[in-house]
């Protein structure tokens, strides 16, 4: 008999106020209309430590989404059992998961690494970080406590640059259950938010922020939405992170990208995503997903005299701008090189928000999503526009700024 063919679908349901089957947990739902070998994991499993068994073929694993903002259960299933689910009246919506992938520029070499490399007996402050006049914040913190989620590739947690503020790790990619970055975007991106101050190598916006490495892009930097899901899911749910920096992207991606997005802000998360770089595929105008979204702060690529890169992605979603191209950060093995790409971008804002929250301990993420704005110094047209957003992101104000940030229209 011939095997039926499965593919990965993301079933977000209806509130649980609002099933016809409300006594019913979703995933008994889901149980009756397939086959009965799946085993649903869920973030307080990986928080306890339950491990996947090893040799489970990637089809018998399946990942609930216990949120009331965001019910969500994810599952490889046939034909047949997709079109029951779909008929059935406690499922919102039935999408298929889609492709993401790293934001590093595609029209640059993905990796230069630097001659000579940076001295092991001094350390370098990258000019993307003074851009921004990060070390003159570094008066008023470093970022210290505050736990930064870098969801992406993995990290070199061995990185003598990263060691020391790498705190946890998990990965979310099928076949690769360590969180060491097999890539090299993931360390790189890690080190412009908080290369340790430690006299060696280069130093991050904030070098004393907390690192936690989230796989969910695999060795060839490419991954899947569902991932992504997943990992949100987890960083709100066990560790409570502060900020969840996301270079990565897609053209395209299910609605239940958008509630798990929405789910994480509610509950107290400052969301970062890369704008997205231009190519033949997509307008120069689009801004990719996940940055799209309200609940999201998008960011667009400038370089070293504050023009927006070319191969930027731009439009009425960019919320702020920073440097992104040549930056000089860490790479695996103990190297340091240089990348271009919105995907570079991205960390230097992580950074400068770490370094805000740093300084006002007891703000929301409204108030620190506010405050980058409102102290983001203005680049191209007054006021916000789609290339540079606010601005550019202004580390040295965030940190020493007194005053409660005002409301801003288009800011939730």
């Amino acid at each position: 008999m011939e095997k039926e063919e499965k593919r990965v679908v993301i079933m977000t349901f209806k509130p649980k106020d609002q099933r016809p089957d409300k006594k019913k947990d979703k995933v008994d739902i889901v149980r009756a209309e397939i086959r009965p070998d799946v085993r649903f994991f869920t973030a307080d499993d990986f928080s306890r430590g339950v491990p996947i068994p090893s040799g489970m073929p990637e089809e018998m694993i399946g990942y609930d989404v216990n949120r009331y903002e965001a019910p969500i259960v994810m599952a490889h299933l046939t034909e047949k059992e997709i079109d029951a689910l779909k008929k059935n009246e406690n499922v919102a919506a039935v999408e298929d998961d889609g492709p993401c992938w790293a934001l590093g520029d595609p029209q640059m070499p993905e990796t230069l690494v630097i001659e000579g490399q940076p001295s092991v007996m001094a350390e370098t402050i990258p000019a993307g970080v003074a851009q921004i006049k990060a070390p003159a914040a570094w008066d008023c913190t470093k970022g210290k406590v505050i736990k930064v989620a870098v969801l992406d590739t993995g990290i070199d947690y061995k990185h003598p640059d990263l060691s020391p503020n790498f705190k946890w790790g998990i990965s979310f990619v099928s076949g690769e259950s360590s969180v060491m970055d097999f890539h090299s975007h993931g360390t790189h991106c890690a080190g412009i938010i908080a290369a340790a101050l430690n006299g060696i190598g280069v130093v991050g916006v904030a070098p004393a922020a907390y690192l936690y490495g989230v796989k969910v892009l695999d060795k060839t930097g490419h991954g899947a939405w569902s991932n992504v899901i997943a990992a949100i899911d987890w960083c709100i749910n066990k560790k409570e992170l502060d900020i969840l920096s996301m270079s990565l992207g897609g053209f395209s991606a299910p609605s239940a990208l958008e509630n798990m997005c929405n789910s994480a802000w509610k509950k107290g998360a400052l969301l970062i995503t890369a704008a997205g770089n231009i190519l033949p595929a997509a307008p120069p105008d689009s801004v990719m997903y996940p940055a799209k979204y309200n609940s999201v702060i998008a960011v667009s690529n400038i370089n070293s005299v504050n023009l927006r890169h070319p191969t930027s992605c731009y439009g009425p979603e960019v919320e702020l701008c920073a440097p992104g191209v040549n930056v000089l950060s860490t790479l695996p093995g103990g190297g340091y090189g240089t990348k271009t790409g919105t995907s570079m971008s991205c960390p230097h804002v992580a950074g400068a928000a770490a370094l805000a929250w740093g300084a006002h301990r007891y703000a929301s993420n409204v108030t620190i999503r506010r405050l980058l704005a409102w102290r983001a110094d203005d680049l191209g047209s007054p006021g916000r526009d789609h290339e540079y957003g606010f601005g550019r992101v202004d580390a040295q104000q965030v940190a020493a700024e007194m005053a409660v940030p005002p409301a801003i229209p288009g800011i939730p």
